[in-house]
């Protein structure tokens, strides 16, 4: 891929990358995460460091039939899904990309307009892998929008066709998105394995995330339709993270699921930056369960070597891998909430 196969008004957006060779991801003046959908939601979170949280009211009411008064609050919604929508400033620009969207087909555009984001103002989305949980939204955003014509940066095995294989359990389809409903909606479809710029240096997607840990195994239970016929497909190699640098503070790093390892992925971004340091990490971490529980000590190891200053695990990271992570990180833990906005 080259800026020269995209189309007019794209054609700056995206540059290609040598995986082995370190360029210059460019300084940004500030970065805005605000979490468009997440597992959690709770009105009462107080605001904590980089993390602003909402007033009760600031989302409006709606007509309830059953309320005294006819109304009651328009609360914002949570899933097992994933969304941000990330605003980059950079001498005097200012770029907002979508990362993920949400498991509902409505819940993250419900979200937006109750945070009063407008979808028209996206410019590019990045999507960390093909599951679901993470990809369903993008219809709510087609009916939004109609003809959309935003580009969509994804891995070649986004669309693969995947089940989960549980003991004692039939196996589970994993839905899949469809190729032709996102070219037919008008989506700009980039399809890479490498790492990749985005507004002029400004933004590194990580692309396949080397594995280098020997202990973050992926996700086991997976397999694919290969062939015609079922294959192990552990490593979710589709799998990629959104990088920025900030200006005086180092690398702000979010994670759809993390089913690279948020070490591996952590380390690699630091590779691919010149060892820049690593300032926050952002998004789900994949410690939930017994099959990745025995992980959290030696994680949670790494990630202190790594020294973040913000640590904002969410969505499929786990309640026993927050809790020690509150209990190991102090104020550089800060949980997540739908809604929550962090100023980096």
């Amino acid at each position: 891929m080259c800026t020269g196969d995209t189309p007019a008004g794209h054609q700056q957006l995206l540059h290609d990358f040598e995986p082995r060779v370190v360029f210059g991801l460019e300084p940004v003046d500030s970065v805005t995460v605000t979490t468009l959908m997440d597992n959690v939601t709770d009105v009462f979170m107080p605001p904590q460091g980089p993390a602003r949280r909402l007033a009760m009211d600031v989302r409006g009411r709606r007509p309830v039939a059953t309320m005294e008064d006819g109304q009651a609050p328009s609360t914002l919604l949570a899933e097992h899904g994933f969304s941000v929508l990330v605003t980059v400033s950079r001498n005097g620009s200012r770029h907002q990309i979508l990362f993920d969207a949400g498991t509902s087909p409505d819940g993250v555009t419900q979200n937006m307009d109750r945070l009063e984001v407008d979808p028209s103002a996206i410019e590019v989305i990045v999507c960390s892998h093909g599951h679901f949980d993470h990809t369903t939204g993008l219809d709510g955003l087609i009916r939004r929008l109609g003809t959309v014509n935003l580009p969509v940066l994804i891995h070649p095995h986004f669309w693969r066709r995947r089940r989960v294989i549980l003991p004692g359990r039939d196996p589970i389809e994993i839905p899949a998105t469809s190729r032709r409903a996102l070219t037919g909606a008008g989506f700009e479809v980039i399809e890479e394995e490498q790492p990749s710029f985005l507004f002029d240096r400004s933004v590194l997607v990580t692309g396949e995330v080397p594995r280098t840990t020997g202990y973050e195994p992926g996700f086991p239970p997976q397999q694919a339709w290969l062939a015609g016929r079922w294959e192990p497909d552990p490593l979710v190699l589709d799998d990629q993270a959104f990088i920025v640098d900030v200006k005086d503070k180092g690398l702000v790093v979010i994670t759809g699921c993390g089913h690279a390892g948020v070490i591996n992925i952590c380390r690699y971004a630091r590779r691919l930056t010149g060892e820049r340091p690593l300032y926050a990490v952002i998004g789900g971490f994949h410690l939930n369960g017994p099959l990745f529980e025995p992980l959290i000590p030696q994680v949670l190891d790494d990630l202190a070597a790594l020294a973040p200053e913000v640590i904002v695990p969410a969505h499929c990271t786990g309640w026993r891998a927050q809790h020690a992570m509150g209990a190991r990180f102090g104020e550089a833990f800060i949980p997540n909430t739908v809604g929550t906005r962090f100023e980096l």
